[in-house]
């Protein structure tokens, strides 16, 4: 590369050298030109070759090896499925063939092979020579502007149309934008060094930064003892303190690599073991090692922040592993459009955050990372469970009519936002709004809601590095009930534990097989009671000279609602002695999740002022069916006669005993769904601030008294799909379920 010459020069000498150093008959470089790979040097090839022979990329092996961003090495090279012979290099005496990309920003710009007359594998330090070399071709070609990057970027989208990628629907909607990853890849410009020593105290250097990382995560005592994480950490450590891996970077520096470039040298063999392991369980745990090499190249190259401290410039569709909620919350909410995670589950901290955000999900999309390039063009469509990469003209056309008409239906129902939700019959329903930001507030104007039915004050803590302290709880539901004015806010306990555990807070100290069942919610509220204390005496202060409305969740029998209106009655009678000023009343709910508290409702009708269904965790116990199971996720219908003969009675009971009765559960967001809550008796909604318009179009268009009937005829003898059957009497009578 130092020598004098032209690039075209030093290519020869390249394939003379690597020819010689393995005894191979041929050597030979292809560079990425005008869309197709050009053979641009080689020896042991026919000379008249050389700028003629050019293949697509997937062509030939050597097309194989630069879409696929793969190393081959064969013994017989006639035996892959995808050899191809070309008559005028005169390789038909060749049997063996080793190959491996040349790449730059993660794209293959070219591809340098060897061949031999006698049919006979490369060896593993072969191929590792051959993957250095081409590590120092990538920067001379680059340099010799041999390539054209933007010819590379359309070559790519147009030879391989826009892929399809599908996952699971973790937050509905859709989004058009452009690739950013959470964590930005590392661009290495310079591979070879110039000090061999100081490349090498450079990589000391991040391994004992990348271990102090890695021994604090495993020594945080909050981490609990046992279960999963304790494995991937305890993984983690075992590749960050292997000698082999370490090993491997130095070798890769004593050919002259730089520390960036010998990370990535590594990694790319390491990528190519993978690709040959079946076993998954195996699979998984190399992935954890590319994750680790990943946070060893940002911290040797010194780009340790995530894109949300750099900014975004454009509309973003974010792509990442897995995202925690205060990573979410980082990011500049006027540009991110939506989310691919390629984990992801349904009730991570993060899909309910974005779902109070309103911005789609999509997770389990594998190897999205690999697949997808930064500032590609992305067309998000969760609902239908799709991520279309890199689409084409006409498909961008037809997504953005997709998005126009959501759009115009937003716009359609931002018009009732002052219009009362009234049947046609003449009943009032109130329609609240779940949330648990403080800018979810400005949602209540937005949509014209009659308040705030459920506010999760876990979020509070979901976000936070620490347990939240008194006084910043105290600020923040003062400025909960500042913002909501004159309208009822309807607080919910911390509802922590279960699918939500805190990591600074160890909850339970055996392993729960079944934690959406276990030591959660009121449960931890009501052992680690100082925790209570604070929530309830922060409530009552930031409540004083208002009303305060609280509701405490998974309550099972009445004996645990009394327990925690005690607490709060407690903290009210401190405060009074301390002549401070305090709420003008409180009034006190539970939320009926566990099927165990509807048999108990008689008791309960003198200690409630307030019942709220949370139909989520409700069909889970009902069902016996744990809700972050993507295998059961959509098992079990909201409409399914079980389901809907449930809250019927309830909602009868709590009426002969005059029971104040909602619903706050993404079951009352969907208008056929709320459409059969409100046949059965239910008259208070607590939905997405999104669901209000939709659900308020729905309301005004039903006469209330049809509905009930027709949901006591479907009961009596359900069909065997009732969904189908109520969508289509809801159609006959023209409700706007659209």
């Amino acid at each position: 590369m130092a020598s004098a010459g032209n690039a075209q020069t030093k290519l020869n000498h390249v394939v003379e050298t690597i020819a010689e150093a393995v005894s191979s008959e041929v050597c030979s470089i292809y560079l990425r030109r005008e869309g197709v790979l050009e053979l641009y040097a080689t020896r042991g090839l026919n000379q008249e070759a050389v700028h003629v022979t050019k293949l697509a990329f997937g062509e030939g092996l050597t097309g194989y090896i630069a879409k696929n961003v793969e190393t081959l090495n064969l013994d017989e090279a006639a035996s892959h499925p995808d050899f191809q012979y070309r008559p005028e290099t005169g390789e038909e005496k060749f049997h063996s063939f080793a190959g491996v990309p040349i790449i730059r920003n993660q794209q293959a710009v070219g591809v340098l092979c060897a061949q031999h007359i006698e049919p006979r594998k490369y060896s593993e330090e072969e191929i590792e020579s051959f993957q250095t070399a081409a590590m120092v071709l990538s920067e001379l070609i680059s340099n010799a502007e041999l390539i054209d990057v933007e010819s590379v970027d359309t070559t790519e989208a147009r030879n391989n149309g826009a892929d399809r990628l599908s996952g699971l629907q973790l937050v509905k909607g859709k989004a058009s934008g452009f690739a950013v990853f959470h964590q930005p890849r590392v661009k290495i410009e310079h591979t070879v060094a110039e000090d061999t020593e100081a490349e090498r105290h450079r990589v000391y250097s991040a391994f004992d930064k990348m271990r102090d990382q890695i021994d604090q995560m495993t020594n945080q005592a909050e981490f609990g003892v046992g279960g999963e994480h304790e494995e991937v950490l305890q993984t983690y450590k075992m590749f960050a303190y292997d000698e082999g891996w370490s090993r491997r970077i130095n070798e890769a520096i004593d050919s002259g690599l730089t520390a960036e470039a010998a990370i990535e040298r590594v990694q790319q063999h390491t990528r190519m073991r993978m690709r040959q392991i079946d076993d998954p369980l195996l699979a998984e745990r190399m992935h954890d090692l590319e994750d680790l090499a990943n946070r060893l190249l940002r911290i040797v190259s010194g780009q340790m922040g995530t894109a949300a401290t750099m900014g975004l410039r454009q509309d973003t569709i974010l792509v990442a592993r897995n995202l925690g909620p205060a990573e979410l919350l980082e990011y500049d909410r006027r540009r991110l459009k939506g989310v691919v995670l390629e984990e992801g589950s349904l009730t991570a901290h993060v899909t309910i955050i974005a779902r109070a955000m309103d911005i789609p999900i999509l997770g389990q999309v594998k190897n999205v990372r690999q697949i997808v390039r930064e500032n590609d063009h992305l067309l998000l469509n969760v609902d239908d469970n799709a991520l279309f990469v890199r689409p084409s003209p006409s498909m961008e056309d037809a997504f953005e009519t997709q998005i126009e008409l959501t759009q115009k239906k937003r716009a359609a129902y931002t018009e009732l936002k002052d219009k009362e939700p009234v049947t046609k019959d003449g009943t009032r329903i109130t329609l609240n709004i779940n949330a648990g930001l403080r800018d979810d507030m400005g949602m209540l104007n937005l949509t014209g809601a009659d308040g705030i039915g459920l506010f999760r004050t876990e979020f509070q803590f979901l976000v936070a590095a620490k347990m939240p302290g008194r006084s910043g709880q105290l600020r923040f539901y003062r400025d909960v009930l500042d913002a909501a004015g004159d309208k009822p806010v309807i607080f919910r306990t911390v509802d922590i534990g279960g699918d939500k555990p805190l990591p600074y807070f160890q909850a339970s100290e055996v392993k729960e097989e079944n934690p959406a069942m276990g030591w959660r919610a009121l449960r931890i509220g009501l052992e680690r009671d100082a925790l209570m204390k604070v929530q309830a005496r922060s409530l009552i202060e930031a409540a004083a000279g208002r009303k305060l409305n609280v509701m405490f969740p998974m309550i099972a029998e009445p004996w645990e609602f009394d327990e925690a209106k005690a607490v709060f009655e407690k903290q009210l009678e401190f405060l009074r002695s301390r002549k401070k000023q305090v709420p003008l009343s409180i009034r006190y709910g539970a939320m009926l999740e566990v099927p165990a508290l509807a048999e108990c409702l008689d008791q309960m009708a003198s200690r409630l002022d307030f019942l709220s269904i949370g139909t989520n965790d409700l069909t889970q116990f009902l069902f016996a069916a744990d809700r972050s199971n993507p295998k059961l996720a959509e098992r079990f219908d909201w409409l399914s006669p079980a389901i809907l003969r449930f809250i019927g009675r309830v909602s009868r009971q709590a009426d002969d005993l005059g029971i104040e009765l909602s619903v706050c559960g993404e079951m009352g967001g969907r208008p056929l769904d709320a459409l059969a809550l409100l046949g059965l008796g239910i008259k208070r909604l607590s939905i997405t601030p999104a669901s209000v318009g939709p659900i308020k179009a729905m309301v005004r268009s039903l006469d209330l008294t049809a509905v009930k009937n027709h949901l006591q005829t479907l009961l009596s003898d359900p069909p065997s799909d009732p969904r189908t059957a109520l969508r289509q009497w809801a159609k006959q009578q023209h409700i706007d379920l659209d």
